[in-house]
């Protein structure tokens, strides 16, 4: 059996001694739950990124957001990171375009906009994409270039589960190949898509992997295969030794591959040991619910169960219809209870879309907007900790709300899933407190409620001062 943790370091070797630095562009803040004891930057600035990739082989997430922009829009500011990430570094950067395990996100027009402007810049388009949107700790895997997400316990074809059928982001196939056809209307035909299968990785090793990418040219997309961390990581081995022969590639990925590509050591679950800022403070908590997968109206049920709760549901018929009294009056409610109570603010359940992909896009962002101006309407009441759940949520959350530019990858609260953010730059307010970053599609019913389990437990001035 391959020593999982020679061959991380192996891939850490190679990193540090070739200069390389990963830049991840995330689409939504939770691509960074399979990582660890990074930089998360929140705003294109090559400063912000040039203080994040410091270090040879070190790793940095940049958080785009596109996931919650026009197609235009997305691809516009892809092109702004990738021109901030290369001006010091040049094409000694790896690049990361880290979305949605189960597909949803502008894979195409992502991907073609990285490599136009980085051709651009180092005078070269890449040879391959490797497309790996497998997240193991959630059940997503692929096998057979079939992508599977495990629903209730059972894996279920992508293309047939509630995610596919997304307002903005829907799609039919689960063959990756005729995934990327379906969405390129063709542009991308199923037959030239290369494929690494799992008989190609655990019987051929790197070199057989190498082999494949090696056929690889003119952006051809890479279909990778996995089920487990060690799959990925030979692949890892096979695509340095593919760049060592001269070859270039982007990475079109889920949140495991990310680990992979940095050789990062798994990091158990954070604890209330990990949270000694909470130790001698009495302040409550603030949770903030704007996702509607069906995941997390079951998770909010919980946590509501749970007690101790003070509860405010937004109005989201009244937000759309741009009720200016409303927000502000929100925030003072919200501020007033954090003093005696953790706070739960959740949108109304009710899921309003538009009349086209588009529409509905924009209505997400409003709705995401408001829940972030009572944030920082509430914020001068100093939360002890904050729960974002949703993906637009969580990012117009830390930017908006929190003032956040950058901060640290504390870790997960459970095996791979649910990040911890440690805000470095942001409101005085904000520094330092805990963000917890919550997937909207991640979790059992009892997620959410053990994540606030956790945080309370680390405040045990709370329980003497009652």
């Amino acid at each position: 059996m391959t020593d999982s943790a020679a061959v991380r370091q192996q891939i850490r070797d190679w990193r540090e001694s070739r200069s390389r630095r990963l830049v991840v562009l995330d689409d939504d803040p939770t691509g960074s739950q399979s990582v660890h004891d990074v930089q998360i930057v929140t705003v294109v600035s090559e400063a912000e990124i040039t203080r994040a990739l410091t270090d040879r082989g070190s790793t940095a997430f940049v958080l785009t957001n596109t996931r919650g922009l026009q197609e235009a829009e997305a691809i516009e500011l892809n092109k702004q990171v990738v021109t901030s990430a290369l001006a010091v570094h040049g094409d000694g950067v790896d690049i990361i375009s880290r979305s949605d395990s189960t597909l949803r996100g502008h894979v195409i027009a992502e991907i073609e906009a990285i490599d136009e402007c980085r051709a651009g810049i180092v005078g070269r388009h890449v040879d391959g994409v490797l497309f790996a949107p497998a997240f193991f700790e959630a059940g997503r895997f692929t096998v057979g270039d079939t992508h599977y997400a495990t629903v209730d316990g059972v894996p279920v074809p992508v293309g047939k589960s509630e995610f596919a059928r997304d307002a903005t982001f829907g799609y039919a196939s689960s063959n990756l190949g005729d995934f990327l056809g379906e969405l390129s209307h063709g542009r991308v035909p199923p037959e030239d898509v290369l494929s690494i299968s799992l008989e190609t990785i655990t019987e051929g090793g790197p070199d057989a992997v190498r082999d494949v990418l090696m056929r690889a040219s003119g952006a051809a997309w890479i279909v990778i295969n996995a089920t487990s961390y060690e799959h990925y990581e030979t692949v890892v081995l096979g695509v340095q030794a593919a760049i060592d022969a001269g070859r270039t590639f982007l990475f079109r990925t889920g949140p495991s591959f990310v680990r992979a590509l940095a050789g990062l050591e798994p990091k158990d679950p954070l604890s209330t040991a990990d949270f000694p800022q909470l130790g001698s403070t009495d302040a409550h908590g603030l949770i903030l619910v704007g996702s509607h997968v069906s995941q997390t109206s079951r998770q909010v049920a919980a946590v509501r169960l749970s007690g101790g709760l003070a509860e405010f549901e937004l109005n989201v018929p009244l937000i759309l219809a741009g009720d200016r009294s409303y927000i502000p009056a929100a925030a003072a409610s919200v501020r007033a209870a954090l003093a005696n109570h953790d706070v739960l603010v959740y949108t109304s359940r009710e899921v309003i879309g538009g009349e086209s992909a588009a529409a509905s896009l924009d209505i997400a962002r409003t709705v995401s907007n408001a829940v972030s101006e009572v944030v920082a309407g509430a914020l001068a009441a100093r939360p002890a900790w904050i729960i974002a759940k949703g993906g637009i949520t969580s990012h117009d959350v830390a930017v908006r709300g929190l003032g956040m530019r950058r901060a640290r990858v504390l870790g997960q609260l459970l095996p791979g899933l649910v990040s911890v953010f440690e805000p470095l730059t942001a409101s005085p307010e904000a520094r330092g407190v805990p963000y917890v970053v919550f997937a909207g599609n991640v979790g059992d019913d009892d997620t959410l409620a053990h994540v606030v389990s956790v945080l309370r437990s680390a405040q045990p001035a709370r329980e003497l001062a009652r």
